[in-house]
């Protein structure tokens, strides 16, 4: 053999090494990155190859599966039984666009990749398993009795079980049809571009998409008195809600000459105990409340029952609801009315009733009891959640007493159903600058019949049809988480 030959076969050879050596990494070090590439088509054609998994409401789906048209390589596309009613729960499944919610959390469950669906012949073949399911704790008829409640209005409500945590509604509007974009053709991609465009009947400030229960903080206005309560009674400044406060009235904002009314400037705030102030709603006791705390014990409490949670999961991640640092005494007082920098989801003014309904424990909300393979078999169960104590028994007894006046005489008679307990509290925020923008209208609530049945409920409207001088908790919050009450304890 020649030296050109030699030096050919050598070059040849090192060529053919490196390549089996760059092979050998590919698939040994990369591969499963590779795999997992949303840019990886075969991923994509494998999760749309057979009908999904369902997600579960009163034992029934809200979800299904049909042949998609076209004749392309995804061969099944995802629907949806009253979408638009669930979809806060379930999210949506898009050949495009993604997952999302439930739907987004437990994809590889319901598209039957998850490993722990596949036996061991599954698992040495690399067949796709038989899709999984996924149940909810939503109650049909609670999510139906807030859907059409809210109807038209922008806004938001949840419900919940305060003994067991388990999510029994949990509604946002103006929602979506998930089933209209869940393809890949020309239809589905109209049908999405008309959802997020601006004008028309889909506004873009509207973000139909956006799960106004769990993923939107606002400002909650006096329903965070109760927050405020809880901590006087915790930390010993009043011993009783029936005990009087030494609060002026009007209120000037400590270090201020900024004077702070109430709504309604004839109620007898001057003074009042915390169980009368909660019944008008007195700005004054509150804001000096606050004041006389310090951020620190109203944080402290704030934080207990869920605020400035960054990852307050159930199992979709909350918006964390927001209780601020580093203030003056000034802003510390409007935090004690629910302003300044204070914000909330619906899902955690819930959780300060159901706190208060279940004797001052706060059980996990959470929206998912089990998820199962598709012979029934338990996968994952969410059916024992964590708790913990947010404040004494005695002081959420006092607080439900209170709650009870609120309902029975005070801003929330908008909620009293016949022979059932109902305890609530009002707001109205102000948001916007200068509050220029609609005020939301909230209220926060528990229900317990005689035979201890419970549910606690808030409620948010964003915007209506009302005018504005007419915006109010009792007038447009109240009725509907009163239906979702009485549906709840049917």
């Amino acid at each position: 053999m020649n030296r050109t030959i030699r030096r050919a076969a050598t070059v040849t050879l090192l060529l053919v090494m490196a390549l089996l050596l760059r092979v050998t990494w590919v698939q040994m070090v990369n591969g499963e990155a590779l795999a997992d590439d949303d840019q990886n088509r075969r991923n994509t054609i494998e999760e749309y190859a057979q009908p999904f998994g369902d997600i579960i409401v009163g034992g029934k789906p809200v979800t299904g599966s049909k042949r998609a048209e076209g004749g392309g390589d995804l061969h099944y596309k995802r629907t949806y039984t009253d979408g638009a009613r669930y979809a806060p729960v379930t999210g949506f499944s898009s050949q495009v666009r993604g997952a999302t919610q439930l739907e987004g959390i437990y994809q590889d469950v319901l598209n039957g990749t998850d490993d722990r669906l596949k036996s061991p012949l599954d698992m040495l073949t690399g067949e796709q398993a038989e899709p999984g399911n996924v149940l909810t704790t939503i109650d049909p008829e609670v999510q139906r009795a807030g859907s059409e409640a809210l109807g038209d209005k922008k806004g938001a409500a949840v419900a919940v079980d305060p003994d067991s945590g388990e999510l029994l509604g949990v509604v946002s509007t103006p929602s979506y049809d998930p089933s209209s974009f869940s393809g890949s053709g020309e239809d589905d991609d109209a049908a999405w571009q008309k959802l997020t465009a601006r004008g028309g009947n889909d506004k873009n400030d509207d973000k139909p998409t956006l799960n106004r229960a769990l993923r939107q903080a606002v400002p909650p206005g006096s329903t965070f008195k109760l927050v405020v309560a809880a901590a006087a009674l915790e930390n010993g400044l009043y011993s009783s809600v029936d005990q009087h406060t030494d609060s002026p009235d009007p209120y000037t904002l400590k270090g201020t000459s900024t004077v702070l009314h109430n709504e309604n400037r004839a109620a007898p705030c001057e003074d009042a105990t915390l169980r009368t102030a909660l019944r008008y709603s007195c700005n004054n006791v509150f804001a000096k409340l606050a004041t006389d705390l310090g951020e620190k014990k109203v944080r402290a409490q704030a934080e207990k029952f869920g605020f400035n949670d960054e990852k307050q999961d159930v199992p979709v991640r909350a918006a964390t609801s927001n209780y601020p640092e580093k203030m003056d005494d000034a802003q510390t007082g409007l935090t004690g009315i629910g302003q300044f920098e204070v914000t909330a989801t619906p899902l955690q003014m819930t959780m300060v009733s159901q706190a208060i309904a279940h004797g001052g424990e706060l059980v996990d909300p959470h929206m998912v009891s089990q998820v199962q393979d598709a012979s029934g078999h338990t996968l994952q169960s969410y059916e024992d959640p964590d708790s913990h104590r947010v404040m004494s028994q005695d002081s959420a007894a006092q607080l439900r007493s209170a709650m009870q006046t609120v309902v029975d005489k005070g801003t929330g008679s908008n909620a009293r159903i016949d022979g059932v307990t109902v305890g609530g509290k009002t707001g109205t925020a102000q948001h916007g600058v200068d509050n220029s923008g609609t005020p939301y209208a909230w209220f926060t609530s528990y229900a317990r019949t005689d035979s201890g049945k419970k549910v606690a409920v808030a409620v948010v409207v964003e915007d209506s049809d009302a005018a504005r001088a007419e915006v109010s908790g009792n007038g447009l919050a109240a009725p509907i988480a009163k239906k979702m009450m009485k549906a709840a304890l049917r």
